[in-house]
């Protein structure tokens, strides 16, 4: 009986150690990723004000007019951005990675592009909005063909954007470039998926 106790005790103490382990090593990958982001954000900051010393030597008369545009669009992020993140917090604990990596991951066929097209196809916000979304798709194993879909649909093929669009230009011609432009969307996102090595956004376990 006290083998049996101690070889259980043995066990358990095992167990015990692989699990802190693997919290270490998910708290170290969290750091790390952490770090690589405030690194890349501190490199955009360098760019942008690089770009904005550049812009006002070489076009002083333009400058106050490119500040006040970046202005508004600054005001703009800040005002959309914070629901953006809640709803991605939320998605984040409702959507569970095997119902994307299903859905919308490598093994989702046609269906997974008609489907990353359909979600494309219905927000009306701004271009920016839809890149913490993507991620968030990779981080959850969605195929990265998918997601350049989801970029491109909702980038050129937005439902209100083509009701405008058959107004001014007319049937015939959105009906066209609805399909040719689609075409051309799914080349990229396959080309992009043999290119681009998609493993940096896998979600960690």
């Amino acid at each position: 009986d006290w083998g049996v106790y101690l070889m259980a005790a043995a066990n358990n103490i095992e167990n015990q150690n692989k699990k802190n382990k693997k919290e270490e090593m998910v708290a170290e990958k969290r750091r790390q990723k952490f770090n690589q982001n405030i690194k890349k954000t501190i490199k955009t900051i360098i760019f942008w004000w690089l770009i904005l010393l550049g812009f006002r030597y070489f076009f002083p008369d333009r400058f106050s007019a490119a500040i006040s545009m970046s202005s508004r669009y600054l005001k703009e992020m800040i005002l959309v951005f914070p629901a953006v993140l809640v709803i991605m917090g939320l998605a984040d604990r409702w959507v569970p990675t095997s119902m994307v990596e299903k859905y919308l991951g490598h093994n989702s066929s046609f269906q997974g592009k008609f489907l990353a097209v359909f979600l494309g196809t219905l927000p009306t916000g701004p271009m920016y909005v839809a890149f913490p979304i993507a991620a968030e798709l990779l981080r959850k194993k969605a195929s990265l063909s998918n997601v350049i879909i989801f970029l491109g649909v909702w980038a050129s093929l937005k439902v209100p954007q083509l009701g405008v669009e058959i107004q001014f230009v007319g049937l015939k011609f959105s009906i066209l470039r609805f399909i040719f432009t689609l075409i051309s969307i799914f080349i990229i996102g396959i080309l992009m998926e043999k290119i681009i090595d998609t493993s940096e956004f896998n979600e960690i376990e």
